[in-house]
């Protein structure tokens, strides 16, 4: 899959003239990663309602197998996902088709990738399988602004690493919280984001987005170390709570908390890609309280012994040796 398909190409430069040909559209193609559970779908689903708002036209694939990406954008209701529709499309000899699998709220366009049964596949490779199809589509000649992909960012290999290993994006945004496992994976991600600037890719990660914020620091801190900028805090506020598990969006502009997600969205679309430093894990660490994190725990050997849970006594040898030989 081509980095930056069809109509997503770059403007062109130096034309000038009544004559000379319009810039062709760009499209943004951003890939959002984070730790399962950490609150990706839920910026995802307010950042790209707030988009559309703004008169942005925004495409919003997700690309987690557990397919919750949307579920807050349609009230809580699921969406066919494109691995279960192509897989029963071709069962009945039939072609998959747009709207079998898009779907659209008040300008936000949307669909899921979706993943196999648990011990029936692999889920990096139905997302290879899901962007196959996707091409299939036409993916290459649409015609969106901005198009928000949501990766699982525990899982940087295989089919999860699609947008920073092939160039299909232009930048990365990593969602983290102040919280040592959600760092580790944001790290990870400016890891694999560093690794593939080396070979030659293009990638960088445009900031970090600091969700349930309790004011602690350490996600602000990780951001300065690495060299990213963080592009908005969202507070642990129990409206957020409250309002999210009942599955409301909560980015609208005329809503408390507009103005966040409104200045997000300005983020988003103007922060530039970087390149990070990503830090070692001892570095990490240090951006926590020792007893936050057992620094002071001493690595302690393990014998054989205390893998037996007996004592281990040696057993003479039945070699027989020939003096002599």
């Amino acid at each position: 899959m081509n980095a930056v398909p069809g109509n997503m190409q770059p403007s062109s430069e130096g034309a000038s003239g009544p004559d000379a040909a319009a810039p062709a559209k760009k499209t943004q193609i951003i890939a959002i990663y984070g730790k399962g559970g950490i609150g990706k779908s839920f910026t995802l689903a307010n950042l790209s309602y707030m988009m559309a708002q703004q008169g942005r036209r925004v495409l919003l694939i997700g690309c987690d197998p557990k397919s919750d990406t949307t579920s807050l954008l349609f009230g809580g209701r699921s969406t066919p996902t494109i691995i279960e529709t192509s897989s029963r499309k071709k069962a009945a000899g039939e072609a998959v088709a747009i709207g079998d699998v898009c779907f659209k709220r008040d300008g936000v366009f949307a669909m899921e990738l979706g993943g196999p049964e648990v011990g029936r596949g692999c889920g990096g490779r139905g997302i290879i399988h899901g962007f196959e199809t996707l091409e299939k589509l036409g993916f290459h000649d649409w015609d969106f602004d901005y198009v928000l992909l949501d990766f699982l960012g525990d899982v940087v290999c295989g089919g999860f690493g699609l947008p920073i290993a092939r160039d299909m994006c232009q930048k990365v945004i990593v969602v983290g919280s102040n919280d040592l496992q959600s760092l580790y994976v944001a790290n990870n991600v400016c890891s694999a984001v560093e690794y593939f600037r080396k070979l030659g890719g293009n990638v960088g990660v445009a900031g970090l987005v600091v969700n349930k914020d309790d004011g602690t620091g350490e996600a602000q801190a990780f951001a300065a170390a690495v060299g990213i900028p963080v592009l908005a805090s969202i507070p642990a506020h129990e409206d957020i709570r409250r309002k999210s598990a009942a599955y409301e969006i909560v980015g609208r502009p005329d809503g408390p908390w507009g103005p966040l997600f409104a200045a997000l969205a300005e983020q988003v679309a103007n922060a530039p890609p970087l390149r990070p430093t990503p830090l070692s894990q001892e570095a990490l660490l240090g951006l926590f309280k020792g007893e936050s994190v057992g620094r002071d725990v001493v690595l302690t050997p393990a014998a054989l012994e205390d893998m037996c849970g007996v004592e281990k006594r040696p057993k003479p040898s039945l070699e027989v040796v020939y003096e002599g030989v």
